[in-house]
């Protein structure tokens, strides 16, 4: 039989059948050849195929031109269009519609602003999307491949099969698109890409999904395009107006797999946790609730701070709709949420980033930068445009899809520094010879810009241990551009003195005082972490020395020295009632504690604490000022007291007073900035949290001096073991 000049040449067939071909859209579907119209189809298992138009006008039966299922025939059409195949064999009949009828859903603003590397809306271009195009429903895929030979979308639909669905390669920006008819919500996905060594590579999920499967299933998900309702505008509108330096923060770190479990040890959905966590929370006073990260992650363990699908909330708990109502009901309880987000290194498993196109792509390829030797994980490779737009569309997509509050950023240190957690010869220096990763600083300044910029109110934290400068300074004056710091130097020093025995502190007074001398450098949040409470560290009440008595009335005392301080505040779930054992993931919170008075009356200090905070503008409007705050007693090393003024512009001052020993003291003169009444707003001593209720009948009286620094004094009964909150109280 001779070959029509249309017809197909048996190489480029064979590429097809064979999964290797370079350019299926110029090949496949509905192709003008020759001044002839000719479909071409691949359709496994078909043994029959008949063509038609989206009307259902018949264009005739295509040829068989290869047993694994190839199809070709000339049909009489005016233009290009899509179309719907029926196929046939001896089991039955099916439609299939045809992928390569199609054009192109990105277009060229897209190619630049991807090629630029501003694109700010890549949630949108890439991953799967739900959608109507050219007259029927489908979803679009897209995906960065830019070293791959071949990158198909595969999943349930196609047999997992990557010779049935290859991708256009946009070649100007590595992208790979193709949009398939039919497909819609809850289709499983991943990608299947043929290297550039022509090697197949373990299937990949997709780096943009917005929906994958629950652990140990890592297929990505196509999700519902429904937009969803918020009803927080009121929330959302006054949340623009604040300035959080000047506002109280005190924040919940929760961990949603072990907050609280089923009666069955499974996991709260989201849709309970809003029931359960969100009321709980603003009863007790917080302003906010800080999740460890939600992202997609494939290991329990990891807490979620390896995760493999960063703009997925994990299935753990539910869809993304399920996450959305979680926030909204925060929101419409007045609190906010924060995320713990890892942009730092990603782990290596073989469907997540590593490798991805068969290349060190998102990383980098010298394990000198690439690799990180503590966590076994993967870097990010921050010079490379795409790979910080992959990372910036990230945290502005938790921000606008989800409307989170603000992102607290994992590991800040490691990004910073080259030679983070290595030794010499082990690390790459900079351009001019130092240890600053300066591609990773600009990222971050980046993405904190981007952040304040398009999302007023919202706010950027950064977990950073060292002493780099101007972490929380704007951009424009040379800083990072965060918001707010972890003050990881108050933590370890002030739980290292109050793990000590009372009759050694005096010995170690400025481990409680230094922290003032710092306080301001950086707009800090005070964390007592999740950090503090696991791998063999045991629970702040563990750490805490003494007979259980004096353990519940140390961890007192330094919770409301540490609501006292200037700082935001954060503690960790469980440690609000003082739990006894150190936090496991695998289990709930040991929420039966509650029952003992001892619990209960800690969990009624930290409410206590919150609502004062909350309150009192002198503890909270000058949190990161140093006209907020003023030493009063700083140096009774012997007697292991401090003593200072907190202060706001128009307020009335508080003073904060600790004993750190269990000896009572009568009579203690205190300077006072003012003469007059001082109500007892808190003393930790007090029996309403299971104290040995001692005190000063509620208020003080300070009376005028003459010749001294300060204008008045008072004399206090201190409570063994506690911390005292004195408010003025004007005539």
């Amino acid at each position: 039989m001779t070959k029509e000049i249309w017809q197909a040449d048996t190489r480029d067939v064979d590429a097809i059948v064979n999964g290797r071909h370079s350019n299926p859209f110029a090949f496949l579907g509905l192709q003008e050849v020759a001044g002839n119209w000719v479909l071409r189809a691949f359709i496994p298992h078909a043994e029959m195929v008949t063509a038609f138009t989206l009307d259902g006008t018949e264009l005739g039966h295509l040829f068989p031109r290869h047993p694994s299922g190839f199809f070709e025939g000339k049909v009489t059409v005016d233009r290009r269009q899509p179309i719907r195949y029926r196929a046939k064999n001896a089991g039955g009949e099916w439609d299939v519609y045809d992928p390569y009828s199609f054009g192109p859903v990105l277009g060229p603003m897209d190619d630049y602003y991807i090629g630029e590397g501003s694109h700010l809306r890549l949630f949108d271009k890439l991953g799967a999307h739900e959608m109507e195009f050219e007259g029927i429903h489908g979803t679009h895929f897209a995906v960065w491949a830019p070293n791959a030979q071949r990158v198909s979308v595969v999943g349930p639909f196609n047999e997992w099969d990557g010779r049935r669905n290859p991708m256009r390669n946009r070649f100007e920006t590595g992208i790979w698109e193709v949009f398939v008819p039919i497909l819609g919500t809850g289709t499983l996905y991943k990608f299947e890409i043929v290297g550039p060594d022509g090697v197949v590579l373990p299937l990949k999920a997709d780096p943009f999904a917005r929906q994958s499967e629950l652990r140990p299933r890592t297929a990505s998900v196509v999700p519902d395009p429904t937009p969803f309702t918020w009803t927080d505008a009121k929330y959302i509108e006054e949340r623009a107006t604040r300035d959080w330096r000047r506002t109280p923060m005190s924040i919940y770190e929760v961990h949603l797999g072990s907050w609280r479990r089923r009666p069955d040890g499974g996991f709260l959905t989201y849709d309970q946790l809003a029931e359960q966590l969100v009321p709980y929370a603003a009863d007790m006073g917080y302003t906010h609730i800080e999740l460890l990260p939600i992202s997609e992650h494939p290991f329990d363990p990891s807490w979620g701070y390896q995760p493999t699908g960063l703009y997925a909330p994990t299935a753990r708990f539910g869809d993304p709709a399920a996450f959305a109502r979680f926030v909204n009901a925060a929101h419409e309880a007045g609190l906010g949420i924060i995320l713990d987000w890892v942009p730092a290194h990603f782990p290596t498993d073989a469907h997540g980033l590593a490798h991805f196109d068969g290349t060190a792509l998102y990383e980098h390829a010298d394990p000198r930068q690439g690799y990180h030797p503590d966590w076994n994980t993967a870097i990010y490779n921050f010079g490379r445009k795409e790979v910080v737009s992959f990372l910036v569309n990230n945290a502005l997509y938790w921000l606008e899809k989800f409307h989170i509050d603000g992102l607290r950023v994992d590991a800040v240190a490691s990004m910073l520094y080259l030679d983070y957690s290595r030794k010499p010869g082990q690390w790459v220096p900079n351009q001019h010879g130092g240890n600053e990763n300066l591609e990773a600083v600009e990222f971050l300044r980046r993405v904190n810009t981007e952040a304040y910029r398009l999302h007023p109110g919202t706010f950027m934290i950064a977990e950073e241990s060292t002493a780099w400068p101007g972490v929380s300074q704007p951009v424009h004056t040379g800083g990072l551009g965060f918001g707010f710091k972890w003050n990881m130097g108050f933590m370890n020093d002030t739980l290292r003195f109050m793990s000590r025995e009372p009759v050694h502190r005096k010995f170690h007074h400025n481990d409680m005082t230094f922290g003032a001398v710092y306080a301001f450098s950086e707009n800090f949040v005070l964390p007592l972490s999740h950090d503090e409470v696991v791998h063999g560290k045991g629970s702040l009440l563990e750490k805490m020395p003494g007979d259980d008595w004096q353990q519940f009335a140390n961890l007192r005392a330094y919770y409301a020295f540490m609501w006292g301080h200037p700082g935001k505040k954060l503690l960790f779930m469980g440690q609000e009632f003082a739990q006894r054992e150190e936090w496991a993931d695998g289990k709930s919170l040991d929420w039966y504690l509650l029952e003992a008075g001892m619990h209960e009356g800690t969990r009624r200090l930290i409410a206590d604490l919150n609502l004062a905070y909350r309150q009192l503008p002198a503890l909270h409007e000058r949190d990161c000022e140093p006209d907020g705050f003023e030493w009063v007693i700083g140096n009774d090393h012997a007697n292991s007291v401090l003593a200072w003024l907190r202060k706001a512009p128009g307020a009335d001052p508080v003073l904060v007073i600790s004993n750190f020993t269990p000896v009572p003291r009568n009579g203690y003169k205190v300077p006072m900035p003012l003469v007059g009444k001082w109500i007892e707003r808190i003393n930790t001593d007090a029996g309403w949290y299971s104290g040995s209720n001692t005190g000063n009948q509620g208020a003080v009286e300070a009376y005028a001096v003459e010749g001294r620094h300060w204008p008045a004094e008072a004399e206090l009964y201190l409570p063994p073991l506690s911390t005292l909150f004195l408010k003025f109280e004007p005539e």
